[in-house]
């Protein structure tokens, strides 16, 4: 089922890659900018992070928190995040429970992988609802950033 701009955002609870419980009730009374993505180490997953990692200003600014999920586990997610400097939370839907609940998900992947994160962005506002919603088909392509920060400027 697609996400709706407008709607309650589902929770979830994820595991980060500092082994901490990660529930979207910890983000209440900020804005909060998810991201799924399909792979850690995988070259515009690499990128996009990079890109928000750089920009993380940008988003402080607007009081909001960046998340960025994958099914990739925990281990693989706390090493990606050190070698990249990510100055943001990684966390792990490798019970591929948060990625369908938010229409981020494909059942078949790339070389017959099942069960991998689509790329997509949601801004998630202070009470929860979903102000911002991007799901890509296609694994190539990047959320369109300078939208996500419209929305997220627009709610300050």
């Amino acid at each position: 089922m697609a996400i709706q701009i407008g709607q309650k955002a589902p929770d979830f609870h994820l595991v980060s890659s500092d082994k901490a419980e990660v529930k979207l009730e910890q983000y209440k009374g900020k804005n909060l900018l998810l991201l799924f993505f399909p792979f850690a180490f995988t070259g515009v997953c690499t990128a996009e992070l990079c890109s928000t990692r750089d920009n993380i200003g940008v988003y402080e600014g607007a009081n909001a928190e960046v998340l960025a999920v994958s099914v990739d586990a925990p281990a693989t997610l706390k090493v990606f995040k050190e070698h990249h400097n990510f100055n943001f939370t990684l966390a792990s839907d490798f019970n591929k429970e948060a990625s369908p609940a938010y229409g981020s998900f494909y059942d078949v992947f790339a070389l017959g992988l099942k069960g991998v994160s689509k790329r997509s962005a949601f801004v998630i506002d202070k009470e929860g609802i979903i102000r911002y919603a991007e799901v890509l088909d296609n694994a190539g392509e990047q959320p369109n950033f300078e939208a996500i920060q419209q929305t997220l400027a627009s709610l300050n």
